[in-house]
């Protein structure tokens, strides 16, 4: 890398030395030769103009310095350039941080980031309708939902995630468990390898795109990683309650397995849509942001990012 915008959020995580921590990474890189400047963000949407600007101004990387949210509003401007992102974990939710092997202490990952080795991977893709019915779509590193998780985080509150942390995640992810009435819609599955169509009911549907989310859920999808192709999708065949704890309470405990009422599929790319004759209110997300509702499709954008992976981790 020679030269690095370092985009961060001042708003991100709980009671982080943000300005300190940018400090230090500046301090880091400069002292290794590279031209660095760090850019504060100032609103929802501020992160994604100060990268399309950075990458106009011919900067070759950008650390996206916040948490996952940060991260999915700068990848939408680097997908199909040349530009490397970096991730410097400064948020409440840090799971592609956690996936490539930074753990959760922004002071030691600039300097894992000088020996990083630029990779390209695939990413994810997801349409969806906003507010006004209109298709929109975003990519995604981390994972995509439809459904009940998308409910989840339109019920959090920013001021008391930064308050509460992972509190609020338990408090909310409890109430939407006990209240949703977990609503069926339609998706048709094109399998990775397979011919045809598959068609199924869900409640949930999920598509990881990482091994590895750090904190209580860890491998959420085997098999899943930024390297493939394909998406690994958690399909919920279910509204059972029972179900849904039993395995959440699974992955917490790395038990988990997968049978009949939900399943791990290996597949290209999914449709989803409303069963014929019902409305009901399903909601997207990406990375943890909330996008939409149906209908929505997901699909894989091959060599599309160039991202930053320390040396010796293999996500």
């Amino acid at each position: 890398m020679d030269r690095v915008a370092l985009i961060y959020n001042p708003a991100s995580g709980q009671e982080w030395p943000r300005r300190n921590v940018v400090d230090k990474t500046l301090a880091l890189l400069r002292d290794a030769g590279v031209h660095a400047e760090a850019l504060e963000t100032d609103g929802p949407g501020s992160a994604g103009k100060l990268a399309e600007e950075a990458v106009r101004q011919g900067y070759d990387t950008i650390l996206a310095c916040g948490g996952d949210g940060t991260v999915h509003e700068v990848l939408q401007c680097l997908v199909g350039t040349t530009v490397a992102l970096g991730v410097v974990p400064l948020g409440t939710a840090n799971a592609l941080a956690a996936d490539l092997g930074l753990g959760s202490s922004p002071t030691r990952t600039a300097g894992r980031l000088l020996d990083a080795i630029p990779v390209r991977v695939p990413v994810g893709r997801i349409f969806y309708c906003d507010g006004e019915g209109v298709e929109r779509s975003r990519y995604f590193t981390v994972a995509a939902g439809v459904g009940a998780d998308a409910l989840f985080l339109s019920r959090l509150d920013a001021k008391l995630k930064r308050k509460l942390g992972y509190l609020l995640y338990l408090v909310e992810a409890f109430r939407v468990w006990a209240t949703h009435s977990f609503p069926l819609f339609e998706v048709a599955f094109q399998e990775h390898g397979g011919s045809g169509e598959r068609v199924e009911r869900v409640s949930q549907l999920l598509a990881v795109r990482i091994r590895d989310f750090g904190g209580v859920l860890h491998h959420l999808a085997p098999g899943a990683n930024l390297r493939k192709e394909s998406l690994s999708l958690i399909a919920f065949k279910t509204r059972s309650r029972f179900d849904y704890m039993r395995f959440l309470l699974a992955v917490v405990w790395r038990r988990q397995t997968f049978l009949n009422s939900i399943e791990l599929l290996d597949a290209d790319s999914v449709k989803c849509s409303f069963l014929k004759g019902t409305r009901s209110d399903v909601l997207v997300e990406a990375d943890g942001e909330l996008l939409g509702s149906l209908r929505a499709r997901i699909e894989i954008v091959p060599e599309a990012l160039t991202l930053l992976i320390p040396a010796g981790v293999r996500p």
